[in-house]
């Protein structure tokens, strides 16, 4: 790695499998580090114990180099290390950033008529700010300013957001004495060098609260953001299972080549204006981020026919 040489991440999470929505976030993110001689590491955000599923990650490596993607580092495993994230919490806790607080995910339902920020986000009124006792089943937040935080977007443009009015004082580390997702991304990500992180736009309002602890623990500078629209079904949410089956590795198992499902990314890209098999190498040597669509793709039953039509 050279001195000023840019650095991406692949990231995903043993959670659950690849579905064609992460893969296209992933092939994108991986054509703009190739193109642009970005340095790519390969982690695998693996805190979230309870959902974490056996096998996952290495499906999820599989499914990255069958469709053709490499890595410059890794896999790294966050749970390989721990320290460093000790290290940031208690540089917060020196500064008297953070507190421990017992509320409980029903205690904020009841505290409140209606979510406010994403759709997993409740707004948390301060109810623990103060506290200092810590108990066993004590989570840690950081405190907010009731201040706007504003960065210009790679792709979604200018984004501005007071963290305190949407999700107020968030969590930084879990009931389970493990770094929660904010922390862990913002620590893993300056380690490592990390210039830009590419990732889709329902993590647009996190990158606030990243840049939050960025300035709060003197971790400088920030990267810089590509939100990416989403993969959505045919009813405008977001690609999951109630969409059906729409796994990397089904498709693999099934007979459809990478070039397929590559080809239905470029079209979705706005690389071509219908499907074409192409290899992820291809794919990137098209690439071109002004012409990716500004708003979601559909992943509608003729792509999933399209699929199989090159299937063997």
């Amino acid at each position: 790695m050279t001195a000023h040489q840019r650095t991406t991440r692949l990231a995903p999470s043993p959670t659950g499998a690849l579905h064609l929505g992460n893969a296209r976030t992933f092939l994108i993110n991986w054509a703009l580090a190739r193109r642009n001689g970005w340095r790519i590491v390969l982690r695998i955000e693996d805190l979230d114990g309870p959902r974490v599923k056996p096998g996952a990650d290495t499906q999820a490596i599989e499914d990255l180099a069958w469709l053709g993607l490499d890595w410059d580092l890794g896999p790294v495993y966050q749970r390989a290390d721990l320290t460093p994230y000790r290290e940031a919490l208690d540089a917060l806790s020196r500064k008297r950033l953070i507190y421990p607080c017992t509320c409980t995910r029903k205690e904020l339902e009841a505290a409140q008529s209606a979510p406010h920020g994403d759709e997993h986000d409740l707004r948390y009124p301060g109810t623990c700010r103060g506290k200092t006792a810590v108990t066993a089943d004590s989570a840690w937040r950081v405190i907010v300013p009731d201040e706007t935080i504003s960065f210009s977007d790679m792709i979604a443009g200018d984004y501005a957001e007071n963290v305190q009015a949407t999700v107020g004082d968030f969590v930084v580390a879990t009931k389970a004495g493990l770094p929660a997702y904010q922390l862990a991304v913002v620590v893993d990500d300056a380690r490592r060098g990390v210039t830009d992180v590419v990732r889709g736009d329902d993590l647009l309002s996190s990158a606030a609260r990243q840049l939050w602890l960025y300035r709060m623990l003197d971790l400088t500078p920030p990267p810089r953001y590509w939100h990416l629209p989403l993969v959505l079904g045919t009813d405008g949410r977001r690609l999951a299972k109630r969409h059906g089956d729409s796994r990397v590795a089904t498709y693999r198992a099934q007979g459809v080549t990478p070039e397929r499902i590559i080809g239905l990314i470029a079209a979705w890209s706005g690389l071509c204006e219908w499907p074409t098999p192409m290899s992820a190498r291809e794919f990137a040597a098209a690439f071109d981020a002004e012409k990716l669509p500004r708003t979601p793709a559909t992943f509608r039953q003729e792509d999933h026919a399209w699929l199989h039509a090159g299937s063997h």
